[in-house]
């Protein structure tokens, strides 16, 4: 199959590319751009593993193909950090709640809930289980997970989490 010569912007940078047009984003940014935080499990867009942000908006990379995606900003794992380049405060928070274990969920969790609470960072439970529900977890029971969030939730208001009110 003939190649093509894309170049995609991925955390800020522009990365070229000579690939097949049925080339997946998730392969083009592991193989090609080197960048390997962006998992893949099911290849069938179901655990949410691949997630990354197109636009700010979170998409599965392994139901898109990369050609699609040039001239959109794409954002993986690797570009998520807080302030000082430390922890975001849903990373922080997913380390002080215990919310991973094994890790290979983690990225896409991150990168969803990175873009969700921009938009809303006073998430209800059922809010929070709604868009999680698109990320699966084998090892950790959602429980951490869903606190963490809460908590990274609070930060992004200006909360202190666990302070009296």
């Amino acid at each position: 199959m003939k190649k093509v010569a894309i170049t995609l912007n991925i955390n800020n940078r522009d990365v070229d590319m000579l690939v097949e047009p049925r080339k997946l984003l998730s392969d083009a940014i592991r193989e090609d751009a080197r960048l390997t935080g962006t998992h893949v499990g099911c290849e069938h867009g179901v655990c949410g593993a691949c997630t990354v942000l197109v636009d700010g908006k979170p998409q599965r990379s392994c139901l898109t193909f990369a050609v699609q995606t040039q001239g959109k900003a794409i954002t993986t794992i690797e570009a998520v950090k807080g302030n000082n380049d430390g922890y975001s405060a849903l990373q922080q928070a997913l380390h002080e709640e215990h919310g991973l274990q094994c890790g290979f969920c983690t990225p896409g969790i991150i990168v969803t809930f990175e873009a969700y609470l921009k938009e809303n960072t006073n998430p209800t439970e059922d809010e929070i289980r709604d868009v999680l529900s698109g990320n699966l977890c084998r090892c950790t029971g959602y429980q951490n997970i869903i606190r963490a969030i809460q908590k990274a939730a609070a930060v992004m208001r200006g909360e202190t989490p666990g302070a009296a009110k």
